[in-house]
C-alpha cells in the first residue's frame, strides 16, 4: 500500500552516477499522519485515513475537529483513504515520511490534470482535422459526421469538443530517481499531472 500525499514543486534536471541527465519532477511530501482507521469488522474492509498539510483548527468544521481530536493530532487540510494490503498494520497517529520510498522504486503517480477549458475536437481528441483543399470549406477543424443518419440522436461516446483536463489521471510505472529526507522531497523521473503546488498521490507499484 506504501503510499504518500504531496504537492508538485516543479521539474528540473539532475545527473545519474553515470553522468546521464535525467529530466525528473520535485513532490514535496512532509509527513503524512494516519487520522483514522478502517476495520473488516466495522466498515467491511480495511483503510487507513492519513492526514497531510497542517492547517489552524480555525480552518476545519467543528465534526472533524473532533475527529483529529480522538486521533490526538493536529487538524490537516487533505484527508484521503489509502485501502490496505494483507498483513500490513497501521495505528492512529502514526506517521508516514518519504523514507518509506528508496532510490530506484517503481511507482505510480496521481494528481488532477491542468484545465484548458472549452476545447475543439482536435486539440482535445487529437484529430487530424480535414483536408485543406478538394472541395473542403470552412470545415477544417470540424468534428465532421455525427454517426449514422437514420437514428435520430447522437451515440452516447461520439468524441466531441467539450471540456479539456480537469480530472484525475494516473501515470503508471515511473522510476522513483532519489529520496531527499532531510528537505521531504521526492525526485520522479519524467513529468506527473498537475500544475505546479497540485495535489499528488505518491505509491509504490505492485510487483
Amino acid at each position: 500500500m506504501t503510499a504518500i500525499l504531496g504537492r508538485k514543486v516543479g521539474m528540473t534536471q539532475i545527473f545519474d552516477g553515470a553522468g546521464n541527465l535525467v529530466p525528473v519532477t520535485l513532490v514535496e511530501a512532509s509527513p503524512n499522519v494516519v487520522v483514522n482507521l478502517r476495520t473488516t469488522e466495522r466498515d467491511g474492509y480495511r483503510a487507513i485515513q492519513v492526514g497531510f498539510e497542517e492547517v489552524p483548527e480555525r480552518r476545519v468544521n467543528k465534526p472533524m475537529r473532533g475527529v483529529y481530536a480522538r486521533a490526538g493530532v493536529k487538524p490537516r487540510r487533505v484527508l484521503r483513504e489509502f485501502r490496505l494490503g494483507a498483513g500490513e498494520t497501521f495505528e492512529v497517529g502514526q506517521e508516514i515520511a518519504v523514507t518509506a520510498f528508496h532510490d530506484g522504486d517503481t511507482v505510480d503517480v496521481t494528481g488532477k490534470s491542468k484545465g484548458k477549458g472549452f476545447s475543439g475536437a482536435m486539440k482535445r481528441h487529437n484529430f487530424s482535422g480535414q483536408r485543406d483543399s478538394h472541395g473542403v470549406s470552412l470545415m477544417h477543424r470540424a468534428v465532421g459526421s455525427m454517426g449514422a443518419s437514420g437514428v435520430g440522436r447522437v451515440w452516447l461516446g461520439k468524441r466531441a469538443p467539450g471540456r479539456l483536463g480537469n480530472e484525475r489521471v494516473t501515470i503508471q510505472g515511473l522510476r522513483l530517481v532519489r529520496v531527499d529526507p532531510e528537505r521531504n522531497l521526492l525526485l520522479i523521473r519524467g513529468a506527473v499531472p498537475g500544475p505546479r503546488g497540485g495535489l499528488i498521490v505518491v505509491r509504490k507499484a505492485s510487483s
